[in-house]
């Protein structure tokens, strides 16, 4: 890996779908492209470390979804906030940019997102890593049951209970910190930005919104378990394996549909990447980038 060439990062805004799309954009266009995808309590933010240490190999685009980050969704585009309809923004963006091939990075939220994107058009996929990323039923873990309730029984009561219970400071920050040994590790900037955002006028019911629509994503994993089976992909399965939301099992099963894929559990929580960005990039050089280790 080159140590002493800089790779400068591109912030910059895309209409596509309607919405103002931010994204981060680094790397030679001309290299393999890696679509970086985000989830909750996050935004491109959390690929700020990563960028750099694969801008020397991969071209690197990694946008804000919609209701996070920067990205902005103007209200006359009466947008539904939905799994599908960030799928279809994904769709949208990529053709706003002349993205024609790439490997997926998905994380959290940013699974059944990306994943509905190759199921759009899977023969543009060139690989897969997923951090975190959950696609079987078995992945779901106990702190998943407010929101179970709450998709049971979509109350006003319900909603409450999970929006209590998450959006805010000290949910987001016990996101990024339980289950990792250092804390130290941990930016503060990280759950503080993700809170400040969340702050904006309407979000929270955005927020509340997706938490009620991703048991749309659990009907969909039969269709993201065939696109592994079939397509059969490089692909890295790298995991916090003390994340409360998205359990070893759901690593593990990746190997069901693709026996070749690589997984591998990191001592560490949801954001894997806050204690293991250097880890993580060179694996993703590995399995993906076809380096030797």
């Amino acid at each position: 890996m080159p140590m002493n060439t800089h790779f400068p990062v591109r912030n910059a805004w895309v209409d596509a779908d309607g919405v103002r799309v931010f994204y981060r954009e680094a790397g030679e266009p001309t290299n393999p492209t890696l679509l970086l995808l985000h989830g909750f309590g996050a935004s491109s933010h959390q690929f700020r470390e990563l960028i750099p240490l694969l801008a020397d190999k991969f071209h690197l685009v990694a946008p804000d979804l919609p209701g996070f980050g920067f990205t902005d969704v103007p209200a006359e585009r009466d947008y539904r906030y939905t799994f599908d309809a960030l799928g279809q923004t994904l769709v949208h963006f990529v053709d706003a940019l002349g993205l024609e091939r790439y490997a997926l990075y998905v994380f959290d939220y940013g699974a059944p997102a990306g994943l509905r994107l190759a199921l759009a058009a899977p023969e543009r996929v060139t690989g897969l890593i997923s951090q975190n990323g959950n696609a079987y039923l078995e992945g779901l873990g106990d702190a998943w049951e407010p929101v179970r309730a709450y998709w049971d029984q979509p109350t006003a009561a319900h909603r409450q209970v999970v929006n209590d219970a998450v959006l805010n400071l000290e949910g987001i920050r016990w996101q990024y910190l339980h289950g990792v040994t250092d804390p130290e590790q941990v930016a503060p900037e990280t759950y503080y930005l993700a809170t400040l955002l969340m702050e904006r006028p309407g979000n929270k019911d955005i927020q509340l919104d997706l938490f009620l629509d991703y048991a749309s994503n659990l009907t969909r994993y039969p269709d993201f378990q065939a696109f592994f089976r079939h397509t059969q992909l490089p692909t890295l399965v790298i995991w916090g394996k003390h994340d409360p939301f998205f359990i070893p099992p759901g690593a593990a099963a990746y190997q069901r549909d693709n026996p070749h894929a690589v997984v591998e559990l990191l001592d560490s929580g949801h954001f894997a990447l806050e204690t293991h960005v250097a880890h993580i990039a060179k694996r993703i050089r590995e399995v993906i980038g076809g380096e030797t280790a």
